[in-house]
This record gives structure tokens, C-alpha cells and sequence, in this order.
């Protein structure tokens, strides 16, 4: 039998628990398989693509060992050069694959899809040639990659990878190991596999901010950043990072945020231990500046804020939202423009 810790990482197999265990992934016998199960168990797992604080196991996969003869790599992804899917292949699969791209990166196949087209049969006939199976018959092979392209569109992914793909030794063609990505965006149509969504493998911040509607990624930084605006959160991460600071989060509170969402945003920013200041860029236009004002103010008096907020403020309601914080009586680091927001904002974080 084969054990599993199932984390929402790869390089499981090359992984190392924190209790000192070798590898996420073992081949036991039936009766082991418990034993096993219970030392890989709520035990914090560390691989390539977990970061040092690794993972915590909730969960463990018991499936067949198999007989293969001969793996494979396969991957479907979305290509921004050709603007649609990307098929990858490779004729040797396992745990290296990003290594074996690294040094010989002739032995990677990739052949683009047009998405309105769909995959034809001279298509998936050179994904099948890239992989170059041993014994699986090519008619099935190239009906398997036809069925697996259609998977991807039908179940809105983002990214199918399949490694190994493998022949076992009654010569079919089998995925022996799978990962998915499935686009947010599609949800709505796709509730059966977002049913199976695990929030526990997911930074909480963003599951939080996720439940407040709020766009936000978590960063490894210490300015917390509270924009509106994608274009304008990134650029006031870039100038956090060119005065000599590091950003905690991207966070956009969009164009028409409640105050509420305000509210949340900055519970979001204060719970994070790294956060050792607060910038908010704010440049109202739908969202208007007094709104963002009411909210940071709302924020203060149920948050504990530990640490110091810088704010910037412009466009629509400006005055109002200058005059809501002024009456507040908080202690707020007022800017006058970007540049000098991100420069308050880096002083501040290193006292």
C-alpha cells in the first residue's frame, strides 16, 4: 500500500516532517499502513514548495501500489505567450521533473492548443510522440490526452499535471499521481470541487478575506498595505520595496468597499504578527475617500492597533475623510503623495 500525506504542496515524496520523518510518501505493507499513518498524522511536513513552516498532514491517502513499467510527464497549463492552453510532456516523469527542465530542457515537448479549436488529433498525436510510451497502444494513448485536454476545460483548471503518467504492465496508460488548480473565478459552476476546498492548507488570512470579499495575497513582508485599485496596490508595493521596505500583503479593497469591508480588511492587516505598520493609499474615485476614513476609524476602536498607520488620501470626499480622522483623535501619520507615504511607512516600521 502506498501512504500519503495529502498537503496542498508538492515534492511531498523528497519531504521531511518536523518530528523527523523522512518523506511524505511511503510504500508499506497492508498491516504497517496504520502505524505509519498515525507518525505522518497532524505532524508538520516540510518540502521544496511549502517554505521552512511547511504543512500540517490532516489527512493521509491509502491507495494500491502499482506495477509500472515506464513514467511519463504530462501537464496542461495556461500559456500566456499563446494566449490559451499549453500541453507539456516529457518522456521521463518522477519526482525531478523540475531538474530534468533545468538541465535538458530539449527533453520537454510543449505544444500549444487553440482554445477556440480545441485539441486535434495531430495535437495530442505529438503530445504522444513527446512522451513516447513504451507499451501503450498510440490510438488509446492519443484518445487519453484528447479526454484529459477536455477535463481541463470542463472542470475550469487552471493547471492539470499528472506525474507520473505511467504504463503498468498490462500496457495501459494510467495517472498515477495527479495535482489540480481550479480558477476562483469559476465556483460558481463548479460547486461539487469547491465543495472539497480544505481552508486548513490555506493561509488564513486570505480565507478571511476571501469570506469579506476582499482581494488579498499574503507576502512574507512588514508594511501591511491597504489600497483600492490593482494597479495602484502594486504600484505602492514597488515603492515600498524601492525606500527599503518589504510589503506584507497585496490588499485591494476595490471600488465600491463598505465600510464593514474596511473594517475587515484592517482586522486582516493587524492580526498578522510581521505587520510592523499600516500603509493606506487610498484614491477615490467610486470609492470615496470618507468611506475609507469611517472604516479606519470603525477599525481602530475594535482592533488593538499596536502599530502605526500611515494614510494617504485623494480624490473624491477627501476633505470629509481628512476631517473624519482629524476628529477621531488617533494618532495617524498623515502623507501628502505616494512617494512620501512609502517613505513614512518604512521609517515607521523599523522603530
Amino acid at each position: 500500500i502506498v501512504v500519503k500525506s495529502q498537503i496542498l504542496a508538492g515534492g511531498r515524496g523528497l519531504g521531511t516532517f518536523k518530528s523527523g520523518l523522512k518523506g511524505g510518501v511511503h510504500i508499506v505493507k497492508a498491516e504497517e499502513a496504520e502505524s505509519l499513518a498515525a507518525k505522518m498524522l497532524n505532524q508538520v511536513l516540510v518540502t521544496k514548495q511549502t517554505g521552512p513552516q511547511g504543512k500540517v498532514v490532516g489527512k493521509v491517502y491509502l491507495c494500491e501500489k502499482m506495477s509500472l513499467v515506464n513514467e511519463m510527464y504530462f501537464a496542461i497549463t495556461l500559456d500566456r505567450k499563446t494566449a490559451g492552453p499549453l500541453i507539456i510532456a516529457c518522456a521521463e516523469g518522477g519526482t525531478s521533473i523540475e531538474d530534468l527542465a533545468e538541465k535538458f530542457p530539449d527533453k520537454i515537448v510543449k505544444v500549444p492548443v487553440d482554445v477556440f479549436k480545441g485539441i486535434t488529433d495531430e495535437d495530442a498525436a505529438k503530445v504522444v510522440d513527446g512522451l513516447a510510451p513504451k507499451t501503450a497502444d498510440r490510438q488509446s494513448s492519443i484518445e487519453q490526452i484528447k479526454k484529459l485536454y477536455e477535463l481541463f476545460c470542463k472542470t475550469d483548471c487552471t493547471m492539470l499535471e499528472i506525474n507520473p503518467l505511467a504504463e503498468t504492465a498490462d500496457k495501459k496508460l494510467v495517472a498515477a499521481d495527479a495535482k489540480l488548480n481550479f480558477d476562483d473565478n469559476a465556483a460558481f459552476r463548479q460547486k461539487e470541487i469547491f465543495a472539497l476546498r480544505d481552508t486548513t492548507q490555506e493561509d488564513p488570512r486570505e480565507v478571511a478575506a476571501a469570506k469579506a470579499d476582499l482581494n488579498y495575497i499574503g507576502l512574507d513582508g512588514e508594511i501591511g498595505c491597504m489600497v483600492n485599485g490593482a494597479g495602484l496596490a502594486m504600484a505602492t508595493m514597488d515603492i515600498i520595496k524601492l525606500h527599503g521596505g518589504t510589503p506584507a500583503n497585496f490588499l485591494d479593497v476595490g471600488g465600491s468597499a463598505s465600510e464593514g469591508q474596511v473594517v475587515e480588511a484592517f482586522k486582516i492587516l493587524t492580526s498578522d504578527d510581521r505587520v510592523k505598520a499600516i500603509l493606506v493609499n487610498i484614491f477615490g474615485g467610486i470609492m470615496k475617500c470618507d468611506v475609507i476614513a469611517s472604516g479606519i476609524v470603525n477599525a481602530a476602536k475594535q482592533v488593538d492597533l499596536k502599530v502605526p498607520v500611515v494614510v494617504r488620501l485623494e480624490g473624491t470626499n477627501v476633505d470629509q475623510g481628512k476631517r473624519i480622522l482629524k476628529e477621531s483623535g488617533m494618532t495617524l501619520i498623515t502623507a501628502e503623495d505616494l512617494d512620501d507615504a512609502a517613505e513614512k511607512a518604512v521609517k515607521a516600521s523599523v522603530k
